[in-house]
C-alpha cells in the first residue's frame, strides 16, 4: 500500500464530506421540499441551494465541520495497519488548512483550541477487525449542534417496545430545532449504556433509504419515521411535514434489569464518506 497515496485520499474523503452530501441524502431533501410550502419549503430550498454552492465552490456547506470522527474496519491480515493510525491524524491536520474545516478540538479543561482538529483522542478512531486483506475508513464528522441532542434513557424494562417509541418521539419532539432538521436519527438499543449510544452513532453510517437487514428493526425504523415526521417540528424547527429524513437503529441483546435506548440525531447535511483499500493496494474515495 502506498501510504503516502492514502494520507492523500483520506484528505479527499474529508474535503469531500465537508464540501458535498451524499447523494441519497440530497434526494431524500429535494422529496422533502415537494411535500412541503411556505417556510417549510423555503427552508429546504435555501438548503438545497448551499449545497450546491458549496459542491460547485469546493467550501464547506456548513460552518461548522465537526468533530473528525473515524469508523476503521480493517482486515486481519492487511498489512501495515499500525501506520493507519498516524495517517489519519496527519490527514485531518492536512484537511484543516487546505479545505479548510473549522478547528473543533478544544481541551476540556483549559479551553484551548488546538488549531489542526487533533488532540487527545481526536480524531476519535473506532477499530474493528475483519476476516478480509482490505481496508474500510469512514470519515463521520460530527457537528456540535447535533451532537449536543445526543441523549441517553436508562429505560424500566418493563416499558418494552412502547416505551421505546414514547422516548424516541418525546426526546425528538423536545429538540426542536436545536440539531438542524431534518436530520437523521441514530437509535442504539440494549447492551449497555456505552454499548447503546455507541451502536446510535454507528447507525449513522448506513444511508439514507437504506433499512436494517432484520425485518423486525426496519419495520420500526419505517414506524418511527412516519410517526416523527407526524410531530410538526419541521426543517429547522419551524413547522411543516419533514423532521427526519430516516430513522436507523442497532442494537445488541441487554441484561434483563436494564434497557438503554440510546439517541443520536444527525443534521441535514448527513456528512458521511469511505474510503476503501483493497488488497492489492489500489485507493478509492467512495460515495
Amino acid at each position: 500500500m502506498d501510504l503516502a497515496l492514502l494520507e492523500d485520499k483520506l484528505v479527499e474523503a474529508i474535503t469531500k464530506a465537508a464540501t458535498t452530501i451524499p447523494k441519497p441524502t440530497f434526494e431524500a431533501l429535494k422529496k422533502s421540499k415537494e411535500r412541503e410550502n411556505g417556510v417549510a419549503e423555503a427552508q429546504l430550498d435555501v438548503i438545497l441551494q448551499n449545497i450546491k454552492i458549496g459542491s460547485k465552490k469546493r467550501i464547506p456547506i456548513c460552518q461548522d465541520t465537526g468533530t473528525p470522527t473515524f469508523y476503521v474496519e480493517a482486515g486481519s491480515g492487511f498489512s501495515n495497519l499500525k501506520k493507519v493510525g498516524p495517517i489519519i491524524v496527519r490527514a485531518v491536520r492536512r484537511a484543516t488548512k487546505e479545505t479548510p474545516l473549522r478547528p473543533n478540538a478544544v481541551h476540556p479543561i483549559t479551553g484551548k483550541n488546538s488549531g489542526d482538529n487533533t488532540g487527545k483522542n481526536i480524531p476519535y478512531i473506532e477499530w474493528q477487525i475483519a476476516d478480509s486483506n482490505e481496508l474500510k475508513i469512514v470519515y463521520l464528522p460530527k457537528s456540535g449542534g447535533s451532537e449536543n441532542m445526543s441523549q441517553l434513557t436508562m429505560m424500566p424494562p418493563a416499558k418494552g417496545l412502547d416505551g421505546v417509541k414514547e422516548i424516541v418521539l418525546d426526546r425528538v419532539a423536545t429538540m426542536k430545532g436545536k440539531p438542524c432538521p431534518p436530520t437523521v436519527v441514530g437509535i442504539g438499543l440494549g447492551g449497555g449504556s456505552n454499548i447503546a449510544m455507541n451502536l446510535a452513532k454507528r447507525a449513522l453510517l448506513r444511508p439514507v433509504g437504506v433499512h436494517h437487514e432484520e425485518r423486525i428493526i426496519s419495520d420500526l425504523e419505517v414506524e418511527l419515521k412516519e410517526k416523527l415526521n407526524e410531530l410538526g417540528v419541521g426543517p429547522m424547527g419551524l413547522g411543516g411535514k419533514t423532521t427526519v429524513l430516516d430513522v436507523k437503529i442497532e442494537y445488541a441483546h441487554r441484561h434483563p434489569a436494564s434497557y438503554p435506548v440510546g439517541i443520536v440525531p444527525q443534521c441535514w447535511a448527513n456528512r458521511r464518506v469511505p474510503v476503501f483499500v483493497s488488497a492489492d493496494g489500489s485507493i478509492e474515495v467512495g460515495e
